[in-house]
């Protein structure tokens, strides 16, 4: 990227931290990042072991109630489909709202949802009808919860903690959505439907109570007319997300970043949409065998957050970031190359690890570059691109694998990382990242 580009993306920021008041609206005072970066981190602990529970309490109520496939996956999709359907406009809403405020409707929007359910399930009236509408307020309200999160840290944290809280946050959502909230979700509805649901419902409550120890602003700083002028300032609000969009667009590294992100989570979600059927017919692993394999993707996760400084310091952030294509990679094409467990379970390893890798960092650039008044845009179109592709990923893959066979279809997703690594190479290089983390 030209030192052209870089300046005219950091602007705007320094445009917003210039102002007669000082430093910018939302910056953070030092004294209060340590406190603001824990009360995010067990904000966003406490939701996602509430949202993991919620993930796997809904489809198991559904199959008490229905025993179609297609009724309980409804269910399961109302919880993801709002991604595709409103994270555009949730993002021009984080860009005009107070975004602490945000978080706090989206954990009331989870209250009035879960309260209905515990009202439905204690008069013996839960219907598949029912599960998918509290299924779609849920997802609604998870859309509206992240963007905001993501958005809120630059007013949160001074930048050099940036990488640290983005690390400690990633590593809370793997453990608790993937780990701990399945588990216990599968605990509480053991001990009675009622309870697990009652027992959610008070940890969105402590989650919205653990918001009031914040300190700071947290309106997005200046206007969207400080991003420039080709963001959408004013206006609309497909004005303002045809605004989003062009300047995500316009920005040769956050473009790229996006694109090779995209096609990333597509391999993502084929992985895991065929991986139970190659495990079970091809591999031939019994259930535990098969838990250990998934477990090494979050497994790796979870290393990946706890260990991206030192990994930054040791090799830098660019083969970080690289170590999500090398492992993405290996993710795909191990499976298609041997079906011995500990190497397919070692190549999911690298996958998971690589993910937070990039993960963390990836977030970290975009807090520095993007101004604040284009965050929540920003957050949504990138969490669009990627969640979106992980079901555009599953369906092609059962196309392929359906016309081609299991171990050819991983291997046309091996080599769509491949063509990945030239664009890769050529813009996020060494001083494009320095300059974007302003080193």
């Amino acid at each position: 990227m030209s030192d052209q580009a870089v300046q005219t993306a950091k602007a705007p920021v320094e445009a917003a931290a210039a102002g007669p008041g000082g430093p910018r609206a939302g910056e953070p005072a030092a004294r209060h990042g340590g406190r603001n970066a824990a009360v995010l981190l067990v904000f966003t602990a406490i939701t996602n072991l509430a949202d993991g529970v919620t993930k796997i309490a809904l489809p198991l109520l559904a199959t008490r109630v229905s025993a179609s496939p297609a009724r309980i996956s409804a269910v399961s999709l109302t919880l993801s489909l709002p991604w595709l359907l409103v994270a555009l406009h949730v993002g021009v809403l984080v860009d005009r709202a107070d975004r602490r405020r945000l978080l706090w409707g989206a954990n009331a929007l989870r209250l009035l949802a879960l309260g209905a359910l515990i009202e439905a399930a204690l008069a013996g009236r839960v219907t598949i009808a029912v599960l998918c509408v509290v299924g779609a307020v849920l997802g609604v309200a998870e859309v509206i919860a992240l963007t905001s999160a993501s958005a809120l840290i630059p007013a949160l944290v001074p930048p050099e903690g940036r990488e640290r809280v983005n690390a400690w946050i990633a590593g809370a959502e793997t453990v608790c959505n993937e780990f701990c909230g399945p588990f216990v979700g599968g605990l509480l509805l053991a001990a009675g439907t009622g309870f697990a649901l009652g027992a959610t419902w008070v940890s969105y409550l402590a989650a919205a109570l653990v918001l009031l120890l914040l300190a700071g602003r947290f309106r997005a700083a200046g206007d969207t007319a400080q991003a420039g002028a080709g963001a959408g300032a004013g206006g609309s609000v497909n004005r303002q997300i045809a605004g989003g969009l062009r300047y995500l667009w316009q920005h040769t590294l956050l473009r790229t970043m996006s694109l090779i992100l995209t096609v990333l989570c597509a391999c993502w979600g084929a992985w895991l949409a065929l991986m139970p059927l190659f495990a079970t017919d091809v591999m031939q692993l019994s259930p535990r065998q098969y838990g250990t394999l998934l477990s090494a993707l979050g497994v790796g996760g979870l290393t990946g957050a706890l260990t991206v400084t030192r990994v930054n310091r040791t090799l830098g952030r660019r083969w970080a970031m690289f170590a999500d294509l090398a492992g993405t990679f290996a993710m795909m094409a191990v499976p298609a190359l041997t079906t011995d467990l500990w190497a397919v379970a070692a190549a999911a390893f690298a996958g998971g690890m690589g993910g937070t890798l990039w993960t963390v960092n990836a977030r970290t650039i975009g807090q520095r570059l993007v101004p604040d008044a284009l965050l929540g845009r920003y957050t949504a179109v990138s969490r669009l691109f990627s969640w979106g592709a992980m079901p555009l990923g599953a369906g092609a893959m059962g196309l392929l694998a359906q016309w081609l066979g299991l171990r050819l279809a991983f291997l046309v997703f091996a080599a769509s990382v491949a063509v990945t690594v030239v664009p890769f190479l050529r813009v996020l290089t060494r001083p494009a990242l320095a300059q974007a983390y302003g080193d």
